[in-house]
């Protein structure tokens, strides 16, 4: 039953994104180009891989890590200063600063349960003051001489695989192998028990403070990846890079039907919500409406989603009251 319900669930996100297809058709004759579908796959990559890890969080029973813009902006900030060891010893740094980050929070949040929210909002502004701190609130710029790791640092972010942006590559990829990891894995299957009832997993022997880090360990990683391809994209490291991919984010993965509650969904919604967040910003600036008028619109939607969820927990006899 649960297998069917995620299928409808997923099944339902995609019709949503082809009703958004024939409206973008009537919007304008330039929507179903290709180089406009190109548009909105790179639009939405960076959030792509961000809402991959933040799925864990979300499907684990904890709602979100509000930390992961600055996990993204503090892993940049890092890959640039580490640039003069080199480019590969470089993205190695930046990884591993965001995913120490992450293992804080998991270690806090799975071993003392502290609240995620709360927890993860205080280390988001912790991390904002200590990067500005550090650097003294400037930008950090890499050496973008020809031939050096800088240049080729800055060229992340503008290569391709094949026709493909490599940035899309990877939000795919991540999404695919979060994908197998959340449904093939006896972590994955771990991650659902817990967010289904945390209690129950602990009676049934799951080691719960270690699940619960994974899946934070996980968030950063995909953050910190984020974090390189903005950076790079960016040409600088700075603190406040990534600021708002958190709510974008979660966005995603609840509008892909990742339960706020924990315990349901899977990746093929995730990106189905991506696709969907994506399609709905095209659309609007088509119609040229403004910035600020699209995040009223994506607030709105988030709040009927959210809304729906608690409506399906309550008459399922589940409810986070």
């Amino acid at each position: 039953m649960r297998s069917l319900l995620s299928r409808i669930g997923t099944l339902g996100i995609y019709g949503v994104a082809l009703l958004l297809l024939a409206v973008g058709r009537l919007v304008s004759i330039d929507f179903l180009t290709v180089s406009n579908m190109l548009t909105v796959l790179n639009g939405v990559a960076l959030l792509g891989i961000v809402a991959s890890g933040m799925a864990f969080v979300t499907y684990s029973g904890h709602m979100a890590d509000l930390s992961l813009p600055a996990i993204m902006a503090f892993s940049g900030i890092i890959t640039v200063a580490s640039l003069p060891l080199g480019l590969g010893l470089a993205l190695l740094c930046g990884i591993a600063a965001g995913m120490s980050v992450g293992g804080l929070n998991g270690f806090v949040v799975g071993r003392f349960r502290a609240n995620p929210i709360l927890w993860t909002l205080a280390v988001a502004f912790f991390m904002e003051g200590f990067m500005r701190f550090t650097w003294s609130n400037n930008q950090v710029y890499p050496d973008i001489t020809p031939g050096s790791a800088g240049h080729a640092f800055i060229g992340i972010f503008r290569s391709d695989i094949g026709p493909l942006p490599l940035i899309i590559v990877v939000m795919l990829l991540m999404l695919g192998i979060g994908q197998l990891i959340m449904t093939q894995t006896r972590f994955g299957r771990e991650s659902r028990y817990i967010g289904s009832s945390r209690a129950a997993a602990e009676t049934s022997g799951i080691h719960v403070p270690r699940v619960v880090m994974m899946n934070f360990l996980v968030a950063a990683f995909a953050a910190s990846v984020a974090g390189i391809f903005i950076t790079s994209m960016n040409k600088l490291g700075v603190f406040y890079l990534g600021q708002g991919y958190e709510f974008q984010a979660v966005t995603a993965v609840v509008i892909g039907g990742v339960m706020l509650s924990g315990g349901r969904g899977n990746m093929l919604g995730v990106l189905g919500g991506v696709l969907v967040i994506g399609l709905l910003t095209n659309i609007m600036t088509f119609m040229a409406i403004t910035s600020f008028r699209q995040n009223i619109v994506t607030g709105i939607v988030f709040i009927v989603v959210v809304g729906l969820q608690q409506y399906r927990l309550r008459v399922g006899g589940r409810s986070d009251q």
